[in-house]
């Protein structure tokens, strides 16, 4: 008599995972070339003039003696300019960032004395780790310094220490 053989569905699982990887890798594909794919946005080569302007200025920074210090007994940071620039003309600005808290960021206008040195009473500011950004021009030249301080803290558990 006729022996009936048990029926296997291993072609059919077959056939559905290829299915699905198929319509898988098409809509893959179709995703692919419907995203935006732009690397460079349109004012890419003014973005990097301003960069490198950035990096010129901390270059210049550099070989003269600026310096932002937290004194946690009084709670203010000093900003010391260069002995160069003290007594001139000079224009710029001072930006307390956070990195943490976007929004306790805070700006200042920088207004050194005759010696070159800006106080800036911090005693509002959370404790933690921040940055002081400080830009300035004297006679058309661009300077920038930044550094990490840590706010709170006891001058001797934290150093301040250059980027």
């Amino acid at each position: 008599m006729f022996m009936k053989t048990p029926r296997t569905f291993w072609p059919y699982a077959i056939i559905v995972v290829f299915t699905c990887f198929t319509a898988g890798m098409a809509t893959m594909v179709v995703l692919a070339f419907h995203s935006n794919t732009d690397l460079v946005s349109r004012d890419y080569y003014e973005q990097e003039l301003r960069f490198q302007g950035r990096i010129d200025s901390l270059d210049r920074t550099k070989s003269l003696h600026a310096s932002a210090k937290y004194n946690a007994d009084t709670k203010q940071v000093v900003i010391t300019l260069p002995a160069e620039h003290a007594g001139k003309n000079v224009e710029g600005k001072i930006q307390l960032y956070r990195p943490s808290a976007e929004g306790l960021d805070r700006d200042f206008q920088l207004a050194p004395d005759n010696k070159g040195n800006q106080t800036l009473d911090v005693a509002t500011l959370q404790n933690g780790l921040w940055r002081i950004r400080v830009a300035w021009t004297v006679a058309g030249q661009d300077y920038f310094l930044e550094q990490k301080l840590i706010i709170g803290e006891t001058a001797s558990a934290s150093p301040v220490r250059s980027l």
